[in-house]
Order: C-alpha cells, then structure tokens, then sequence
C-alpha cells in the first residue's frame, strides 16, 4: 500500500481533468472552466507529491532532505484557494473577479510564508510520511506546518459552508454537484483537523502518529472522489440527459419510420444507418430518413383528409397536439398506401397541404399516433368524432 491510496486517488482527479481539458482547450478564457480544471489539477498533484515514494524521489534528485514536503503543502494551499475561487465562480454575481483575486493574493502569501519558514528550519532528517508530528517541535517548520495547516482549513471549511448552503437554494445537478463538493471539502477539512489534533498530542508530549499516517489519507482520498464527482455532474448530467431524450425520441420514432420503410427502400431514401454514434447522431439519421420520406410523398398529402381528422380528432380528444399527431399520421398512411399503387395519382394542388413538412416535435406526435392503433378517418361529409387511441 506504500503509496497506493495517493496514486488512485491522483488518478481518479486527473481523469477528471482529462474530461474537462477538452472543453478548456476550446474556452481557454474562461475563469469558471480554468478553475475547475485548476482544482482537479491541484488535488491530484497534491496527492502525487505527498506519495512516499515521491516524497524520496524529490528528495534524492533534488538532494535537499525533506524539499517534498513544502512542495506538498505548497500544492495543498494552492488547491484549498483554487476550490474556493471554484465556488467564487460557481455562485457569480457583481464581485466574483475581486473576491477571486483577493483568495488568490492571500494564498499565494500562504505559499510564500511556506517557503520562507522551510528554508529558515533546519529539517535535516528526511521524513516520508510523518514529517508533520516529527518535526511538530522544530523552530519554523513547526511553524510551516501550522501555517500550511491552517491555511487549508481555513478554504476548506469556507468551501464546505458556501456549497452545502448554495446547496439548497438551487436544484437538479447543481444541487447535487454542490452537495458532494461539499462533503468532499468537508472531509478535507478532516485531513487537516487530524493532522493539526496530532501536532497538538506532539506538543503535549503525545505521540498521535497514527491521524497522520492513518487518518488523514483516508480522509483525503474520500475527499478526492467526491471533488471529482461534484465537479463532474452538474457538467456531464445535462450532456447525460440529453442522450437520454435523444434515445427515447429515437425509438418513439419507430413506428412512423417502419410506415415508411418501403417507400425509403423503393426509391433509396435511407442514409447509411451509423455505426458507433452517440444517440443524438442515430436521431439526427432516423429523422432525416423520415424527411427524405415524407417530401417524397408530399404531391400525395390530402389537404381535407387532413382537416376532416383533425377536426374529428379534436372533437374526441380535446388536445390540439394529438389531433395534429392524428390527423398527419391518416394523411401519410394514406399517402404511402396510394404511393404502392401505380394507378394512383397525386393530390392535385389545390387538395395539398402546405409545403412545410411537420417538424420534429409533430413527427413524434405522428409515431405516438400510429403506435397506438389504427387512425379512426371520417368520410367526407360526415361529423363523426374520431381520433387516435
């Protein structure tokens, strides 16, 4: 396990990162994408330099004992601001650029002081993972520690609080993306309370190693999964439940295109049927046969065949969209049966429908009506109520 649980979990943020570096290579400018991709960036470095075997590696390239673990605190102040302008950012409003830039100045004195006090102490020793409580008594790295400590408290608990009552002023994703982003940053905040409670035993002439070799680990690597998922929802489930609709469209269509199937096969009206597309790309090509289809079928539309179904329809229904839905899917039927028929001639132009085919909202009206059943039509004259059941 030497190092294990800091690997998985820098993997699971940068995965993150690599799902959002797309859209930040196209939106470059923007801050709210730029902070996003900066806190998973920053978790996932945070866990990589902390790992013991990075820890010695630094080390021994660098040949200055114990350089990791400023570098570590370092990233770990930097993604405890970086989480905080995320929420900066998330929430908007009037001052969201000032209050960023004033979380940014204050951490980048944070990383400063880190460094400072690192080269003022003398930490000769090297410590791979429990530096914190080793070196707790030390002049100024005691102090670093503290700082560093602090520091990230300090932007985790502020992020905790602003995302968990965010929370519950917004709803959907939002809701649930801010609600694990808060819990994540709420058990960051155990990261560092563990750390600090072990510092304080370490003073008191205790030895509470364990919280930090132990504890906070598991307290970050908890944190790190559910920053990933907190960033991630509210950005992927919009893009997720639009493939659904599109899928569920997708096979609502069904039935209209099988109306259609012989007509799109007689005169090659059918695209190439895609491989491996997303559900919006199949939409996009059973709608498109549909189209082809129905322009083909368009000097056979029977203007009063449609009126006398709508009116029926409506009549029996009540719902204008059915009876539109009703009165189409008897107009087609009827077309594409006459389209078999080599005898039977188009409608003459004064009997067409307008030359706007449905669109796709009344072509889902259309296969919800053939679904259903056979289209009641009434024969001319008559004033029976009819619709689609």
């Amino acid at each position: 396990m030497n190092g294990l649980v800091n690997y998985v979990s820098c993997g699971v943020l940068w995965l993150g990162l690599l799902v959002k570096a797309p859209d930040l290579v196209r939106h470059r400018g923007d801050p709210y994408l730029r902070a996003i991709c900066a806190v998973l960036g920053l978790a996932g470095l945070c866990f990589f330099l902390g790992a013991p075997p990075t820890v010695g590696a630094v080390n021994q390239l660098t040949g200055v004992p114990n350089l990791a673990a400023p570098l570590t605190y370092a990233s770990i102040t930097a993604y405890g601001a970086a989480a905080q302008v995320l929420v900066v950012h998330w929430r908007g409003g009037p001052q969201v650029g000032v209050t960023a830039r004033r979380w940014v100045l204050a951490y980048v004195l944070v990383v400063l002081g880190i460094a400072v006090l690192f080269a003022l102490g003398d930490a000769g020793v090297e410590r791979r993972t429990d530096l914190d409580t080793y070196y707790a008594t030390t002049p100024f790295i005691r102090e670093m520690i503290v700082l560093y400590l602090v520091a990230h408290l300090t932007a985790v608990a502020v992020t905790t609080v602003s995302a968990l009552r965010w929370s519950w002023q917004v709803r959907g994703a939002l809701r649930v993306g801010l609600g694990l982003l808060g819990a994540g940053a709420l058990c960051n905040a155990g990261y560092s309370v563990s750390k600090l409670a072990a510092v304080s035993a370490r003073w008191a002439g205790r030895d509470w190693s364990v919280l930090v070799t132990g504890v906070s680990p598991a307290a970050a690597a908890v944190s790190a999964v559910l920053t990933v998922a907190g960033v991630l929802v509210p950005l992927l489930a919009p893009r997720l439940a639009e493939e659904r609709r599109a899928r569920r469209t997708y096979a609502r269509l069904a039935p209209l295109e099988r109306l259609l199937d012989g007509v799109l096969v007689a005169h090659a009206l059918r695209l190439p049927r895609p491989r491996l597309a997303s559900p919006a790309a199949r939409l996009m090509w059973r709608r498109t046969s549909v189209h082809n289809a129905l322009s083909h079928l368009a000097p056979r539309f029977d203007g009063p065949l449609y009126d006398r179904t709508r009116e029926a329809a409506l009549r029996a229904t009540g719902d204008a969209g059915r009876a539109e839905g009703a009165a189409w899917a008897a107009v087609v039927t009827a077309a594409v049966r006459d389209e078999g028929r080599a005898e039977a001639p188009a409608a003459s132009g004064a009997a067409r429908l307008p030359e706007r085919l449905p669109d796709p909202a009344v072509l889902v009206r259309i296969a919800d009506a053939l679904a259903a059943g056979p289209v009641a039509v009434p024969e001319p004259g008559t004033a029976t109520a009819a619709g689609s059941q």
